[in-house]
């Protein structure tokens, strides 16, 4: 969710004073590992350590390379198991409009060959030079949706890149595709036949702040958003949906039921009439955007480190949780 913390109106003020930056020449290469801070959080000075419904495992961070003292943040994991997706920024602490010329906040991508995850990789979204925030990324084969902050727009944008050979290119905008002013569209997931969009926006019709909804496919493109109703949104707040490979379970972060501080993860079961059943609190305590496994019994999802008084925010990590057979 870090990225949600990136966007403020400040950025944009800041991007567009920035823009005659975009035809200098690439900036050196920056160590990642230069930029974060000397403590590293974890499970053992964790204040409020996320929490699993019963039936799941003990959720643990992930290892180096991936989780560093830096925010690891906004998991998404390719359909082959093997390829993880994230947004990193070197410290929580320092303000969106000094991250953007680190030189190394942005999206990553790191690889698992058996149980050891690669050095991750840096992936561009925008030219040489040219000054972006980007994160909230979805991808499908080789199409990837994407939101960020950029020179050219006063908001910000859902962005949409191509794959080819093996780099992601041909970055534009996919405003009108996804009819983001009407739709309100925020972060989204389709699903794996390409017919149901699901998203979160605070769209007029909802039952209050951040709502799911979806949008089924048309030959004239996505049609009106449905409100996936009371057994997902509440009078609260519901978003970052992810739906399972099967597309038979749909997973999103609300506020906690069970009094937890923090976002919590839930889960809601397609019934066989095609509607969403009751969604269950699977994960608690600052935890949030879900990603899935294959076989949809692995949970990666965000955790964000507090202080003990609920205060500050500390860090940010990508955490895993199995279901139990």
């Amino acid at each position: 969710m870090i990225i949600r913390r990136l966007l403020p109106p400040l950025l944009i003020f800041f991007l567009t004073a920035l823009a005659c930056r975009q035809s200098e020449p690439p900036r050196p290469f920056v160590d990642r590992y230069a930029l974060v801070p000397d403590v590293k959080y974890g499970p053992e000075s964790d204040y409020w350590p996320p929490t699993a419904a019963p039936g799941w495992t003990q959720p643990e961070p992930l290892p180096y390379p991936v989780n560093t003292a830096g925010g690891e943040d906004s998991p998404f994991l390719l359909p082959d198991g093997q390829t993880l997706y994230f947004v990193f920024t070197p410290d929580v602490s320092i303000p969106a409009e000094r991250q953007v010329l680190d030189g190394v906040t942005g999206l990553w991508v790191t690889h698992r060959s058996g149980e050891v995850w690669s050095e991750p990789e840096r992936v561009w979204l925008s030219a040489p030079g040219e000054l972006s925030l980007d994160g909230c990324e979805f991808i499908a084969g080789d199409l990837m949706y994407f939101c960020t902050v950029r020179v050219g727009f006063s908001e910000p944008q859902w962005f949409r890149a191509d794959l080819v050979d093996g780099r992601w290119q041909h970055w534009r905008s996919a405003g009108d595709e996804l009819r983001q002013t009407a739709y309100e569209v925020g972060e989204l997931h389709i699903s794996g036949d390409g017919q149901e969009l699901y998203f979160h926006s605070r769209r007029a019709g909802g039952l209050g702040d951040l709502d799911l909804w979806v949008s089924h496919r048309t030959p004239a493109g996505w049609g009106e958003p449905v409100n996936l109703g009371a057994s997902v949104n509440t009078p609260y707040w519901e978003g970052w949906p992810y739906l399972s490979p099967d597309g038979q379970a749909l997973w999103f972060c609300g506020q906690s039921t069970r009094g937890r501080p923090g976002p919590a993860i839930f889960r809601s079961l397609r019934r066989p009439d095609g509607s969403w059943g009751q969604a269950e609190e699977i994960i608690s305590t600052f935890a949030g955007e879900p990603t899935l496994s294959p076989d949809g019994r692995t949970l990666y999802f965000v955790h964000h480190y507090f202080s003990a008084d609920l205060s500050t925010m500390l860090e940010a990590d990508i955490y895993v949780s199995h279901q139990i057979p």
